[in-house]
């Protein structure tokens, strides 16, 4: 059987792929610490539960709308409005079967063969790999510490060509946890949309951010580029990961094109999920999320912490998606040994930096703290028996 081009280029997402030996670990019988994948071990709120209970409870779970449940995307309207004080007309919103499924609508909706996408280095594979298999030209833009790993304006000016036709920011980014600052956010937008290009904004992670003195969480793109397309996603702020329900937002003409591929690549998110997902605006679950997102803030200094003290410096903290990218050169391995001896060794699951792109790859690993907080304090505890067996 011939294997298409397409198909054979594409790597393997070493995040699943260190989970599959952590599996095979604890399969053998050992306590492994996965912290290797960006997944809340919280799950949905309660009440999400219950709405799914009393839909299954309800019999028929037909094909929805391929744009979702009419009542889901005012429901997302509304909470964009209350958590960000921005008016986004309840039609513009496409309920998907995951960001995922959001990505490969956008991606099929605006890129053709030979076109060139910016994309920040590193960021999350599976983003640029959408762009790729519709036959984008990625061009990845080196970042550090400096720009936060992030792309900024000077970048993108720096950067551009004349078969460039968009570019693609996650903000706060896996898989360093950091956000773009909201003025250089807003230069990039408005230089690419000078140049008649398109603007990609994964908000993931958006909610899960620091918020301000006032107490506002993080500003959505399209508080300063109402034209800006937003990806987002039910899997990490509402816990539900494995109920595959995203969501994006785009402008008022894509909307059509936007049903089209829906209905012809997977005809509509679950009708399941869709249903369960409408529990997620009340006031009870936001309390919930919220409650959750303060228990991110104090994983996260765990973390800091720890790795601070055993040698492992982290040169950007994270401010927004529950990641820290910690630097092991000093270790004299590169990522990927790391990675593979702390597994084999440790049994705690980390992602070499390779997963992410080539800037710094070598150099960098990513931990989530989205585990529990015994479970971050014990792998610290097994990463600082790790770094004194290296200095013996």
């Amino acid at each position: 059987m011939k294997i298409s081009q397409r198909a054979q280029s594409i790597d393997p997402f070493f995040a699943m792929e260190f989970g599959k030996r952590a599996a095979a670990l604890e399969a053998q019988g050992h306590h492994v610490i996965k912290l290797s994948l960006g997944e809340p071990d919280f799950g949905p709120p309660p009440a999400v539960l219950e709405a799914a209970r009393t839909a299954v409870d309800g019999g028929s779970l037909p094909y929805t709308a391929a744009l979702g449940i009419p009542a889901l995307r005012a429901a997302i309207a509304g909470f964009y409005l209350r958590e960000h004080g921005v008016t986004i007309a309840p039609n513009r919103i496409i309920v998907t079967a995951g960001a995922s499924a959001a990505l490969l609508l956008v991606t099929a909706a605006l890129v053709d063969p030979g076109d060139e996408v910016i994309v920040g280095d590193p960021s999350y594979p599976c983003n640029r790999q959408f762009m790729s298999s519709f036959g984008a030209q990625v061009k990845l833009v080196s970042t550090d510490a400096h720009s936060r790993f992030q792309l900024d304006a000077a970048s993108v000016r720096a950067n551009w060509r004349a078969h460039t036709k968009g570019l693609m920011i996650a903000t706060p980014s896996n898989p360093t946890g950091t956000s773009v600052p909201p003025a250089e956010l807003r230069a990039i937008c408005a230089w690419t949309r000078e140049q008649g290009a398109w603007r990609i904004v994964d908000e993931i992670y958006l909610n899960l951010g620091d918020r301000d003195g006032a107490g506002r969480p993080p500003q959505t793109v399209l508080a300063v580029d109402d034209g800006a397309i937003v990806i987002n996603s039910f899997s990490k702020y509402f816990g539900m990961t494995g109920w595959r329900l995203g969501w994006a937002v785009v402008p008022e003409e894509l909307v059509p094109t936007m049903e089209r591929l829906a209905q012809n690549y997977y005809i509509c998110a679950s009708t399941l999920s869709q249903q369960a997902a409408l529990a997620c605006f009340t006031p009870a679950s936001l309390a919930v999320c919220e409650a959750r997102r303060v228990e991110f803030a104090g994983r996260r200094e765990l973390v800091l912490d720890g790795l601070a003290r055993i040698g492992l410096p982290v040169p950007v903290p994270p401010d927004g998606a529950f990641y820290v990218y910690f630097d092991v050169s000093a270790t004299g391995l590169n990522s990927w040994q790391f990675c593979e001896r702390v597994l084999e060794e440790m049994h705690v699951a980390l992602t070499p930096g390779k997963d992410f792109g080539h800037c710094g790859a070598d150099r960098y690993v990513r931990l989530s703290y989205a585990a529990s907080a015994g479970d971050l304090n014990e792998a610290i505890g097994r990463l600082g028996v790790f770094m004194d067996r290296l200095d013996r």
